[in-house]
């Protein structure tokens, strides 16, 4: 397994200088924003080039959602998801991380009620996966299904809920993200999903049960790291968290040393 992280304010800004800054903290890979990606590829490509840092996916960075409820906004997703596909490509990169929707709408808040069916919010995301999956699999990347929790997205919050759209659409190029924080919110046992989607996971975030980084909470990454070689998990494990401590990057470093334990 690879340790990743994604951007973070205290970072250096110049691509370069925050890929060196990220090799020297103890990670492995960096999961890039799709459109820091897409907008200057090359730079990109030197960054990696000059650091030894790769790009091992993309998170983000595109407009609308592929369960959008506005049409011409899933259709933007679709447009940019696949220059993000391409340019991933370009980079030697392997995965792109995309949830149904974030913030849309969620049964936790009022409303309650949806503006729009379950069968129209698996239509969308199915209608949306196809087209992506076909470039997808000419590029060579894995598009990776992220479900999040309920309070941040109202159709998909399970790993059985992304288990069951890759198999009614038949994909080939779409696997499953495994985020902890929100599986320690969903699943009845996050380790026991784990074990029971191994074949669909492609990819993995990581953080503490309060969002914050690794070490600064009540996850058990020993065991949770153990599953993920059990299940013989090969890939990245990226850091997508908030940072918590007086002074961040040392904050930051402390959670890598405490990883690097079970990684």
């Amino acid at each position: 397994m690879r340790l990743g992280t994604q951007d973070k304010d205290f970072f250096p800004k110049g691509l370069t200088e925050k890929f060196i800054h990220v090799k020297r903290l103890g990670f492995d890979c960096f999961e890039i924003d799709g459109k820091v990606l897409t907008e200057d590829t090359t730079l990109v490509k030197e960054a990696i080039m000059a650091s030894g840092l790769p790009v091992v996916s993309a998170c983000g960075g595109y407009r609308g959602w592929i369960g959008d409820f506005i049409e011409e906004r899933r259709q933007n997703a679709i447009v940019d998801l696949k220059l993000i596909i391409r340019a991933l490509r370009e980079v030697g990169g392997k995965s792109v991380v995309v949830p149904a929707a974030w913030g849309m709408f969620t049964y936790r808040l009022p409303p309650m009620v949806s503006p729009r069916s379950q069968e129209g919010d698996r239509k969308a995301i199915l209608d949306s996966l196809k087209e992506l999956d076909p470039v997808a699999r000419e590029c060579g990347i894995t598009i990776c299904l992220e479900p999040l929790n309920r309070y941040q997205d109202h159709m998909l919050n399970t790993l059985k809920d992304a288990a069951d759209v890759i198999e009614a659409g038949g994909f080939e190029a779409v696997k499953i993200t495994a985020d902890f924080y929100h599986m320690a919110i969903e699943e009845d046992s996050v380790a026991g999903s784990l074990e029971k989607y191994s074949r669909e996971i492609g990819h993995v975030h990581i953080a503490e049960n309060h969002r914050f980084q690794p070490g600064t909470g009540s996850m058990d990454f020993k065991s949770l790291m153990g599953t993920l070689k059990k299940i013989g998990y090969d890939g990245a494990v990226v850091y997508e968290c908030r940072v918590r401590g007086e002074d961040q990057e040392k904050a930051y470093r402390e959670s890598v040393e405490h990883m690097r334990r079970f990684i």
